[in-house]
């Protein structure tokens, strides 16, 4: 009869507890983050403008487009680097790319000073190419999004190694969610966020599951 008593006070108790931490750690974190869109444009020839390649293949990439207005999106740098980039870019294989129209110099270099108060942004590549190309890799995400006239955007992608778009597919606000908005400190804080670290929990299960195959 004890031990009946002590069963049910012990469900009644700890249900409510389950309960909670599976909703607080997001459905997100019990499943694959969904591929959106399939074989995203590579970025071939383009470089940085300190002329280094840059791949999204084999890459983690935050992949957003500042266009020629870097100076306008200082906001949405620092949002993704305070809450996503500080958090994860000692992650080997993750990377934030911004396509951006030539004459930015300056105001990436003053951009990039203000980001070392944050973490170091060593990560951060700024990839120079024309209204074309950064319209044609646009376009390759096949979101509801738009370009501005200044080659930008408020999103921001999250592509796996794969060069796939991820993200969700049955978002509480708008359903199929393609990008992320980054002036929206909110929705980086908690969707992004929390859809950065599923797919960084998936490749460490990978790597996890490699090492195990190797080892037997």
């Amino acid at each position: 009869m004890k031990f009946k008593k002590f069963a049910v006070l012990a469900v009644l108790f700890l249900l409510p507890i389950t309960v909670y931490l599976f909703f607080a750690s997001g459905v997100n974190n019990f499943a694959k983050l969904p591929v959106l869109t399939y074989n995203v444009a590579p970025l071939n020839s383009l470089t940085t403008l300190e002329g280094t390649a840059v791949q999204l293949e084999d890459r983690i990439s935050v992949l957003g487009f500042f266009g020629s207005e870097v100076e306008e999106k200082k906001a949405n740098a620092f949002n993704l680097a305070h809450k996503i980039y500080k958090k994860n870019y000692q992650f080997e294989d993750f990377q934030m790319v911004f396509l951006i129209t030539e004459g930015q110099e300056s105001e990436v270099a003053a951009l990039k000073q203000r980001l070392t108060e944050i973490e170091d942004p060593i990560k951060y590549k700024f990839v120079v190419a024309t209204p074309e190309v950064i319209e044609q890799l646009f376009q390759s995400l096949e979101t509801q999004d738009v370009l501005s006239s200044q080659y930008s955007t408020d999103a921001v992608y999250i592509i796996d190694k794969d060069s796939n778009l991820r993200g969700r597919k049955d978002d509480e606000d708008v359903g199929m969610l393609y990008g992320y908005n980054a002036s929206d400190y909110a929705e980086i804080n908690n969707k992004m966020s929390d859809d950065i670290k599923v797919i960084l929990a998936e490749y460490r299960l990978e790597l996890k599951k490699y090492k195990a195959d190797r080892e037997i």
